[in-house]
């Protein structure tokens, strides 16, 4: 079956909330000392609250009616004390179904992303990934993220 990427509608904010929640989950699963939980997070946080967002971005890949993927995004200007002003984007969220793992389903959402990021004149793109998730990481520099910012955390307790 063909795949097929396009904007996000309010249609499918029923698939789109599961497969918010099963990310969430996956991460809950695999750091619950650091992850709420996704019955918590689904509680605080809506994909809902992106698509009437004229600076928030997300597409979604089908295969027929099913969404087997999504991707969010942001757009805005980042400004410092430090470093120079820029126009960036920010990869949001991220996630394909397992069983479609191995179709490039990843790649295409991203690029998607990209190209609209550029034409919104975004310099550059930034994306948070958890140091335990090593699939993400590798994807990330894949697609040509480098490391930009080491943020280390140390327990007190």
């Amino acid at each position: 079956m063909e795949l097929t990427l396009r904007a996000a509608q309010h249609k499918d904010l029923e698939q789109l909330n599961e497969l918010m929640f099963e990310l969430h989950h996956h991460h809950y699963l695999a750091s619950p000392e650091h992850f709420k939980t996704a019955d918590e997070i689904e509680q605080e946080k809506s994909i809902a609250r992106y698509l009437d967002d004229p600076e928030c971005l997300v597409y979604v890949a089908l295969k027929g009616e099913l969404i087997v993927g999504f991707v969010t995004g942001h757009f805005c200007e980042l400004i410092s004390t430090v470093s120079k002003t820029v126009q960036m984007g920010s990869i949001d969220e991220l996630y394909v179904l397992p069983d479609y793992r191995k179709e490039s389903i990843a790649e295409s959402l991203f690029e998607k992303l990209e190209r609209t990021f550029d034409d919104y004149g975004v310099q550059q793109v930034f994306v948070e990934v958890w140091d335990f998730n090593s699939p993400a990481k590798h994807f990330y520099q894949k697609m040509g993220f480098i490391p930009h910012i080491q943020w280390m955390r140390k327990s007190l307790r």
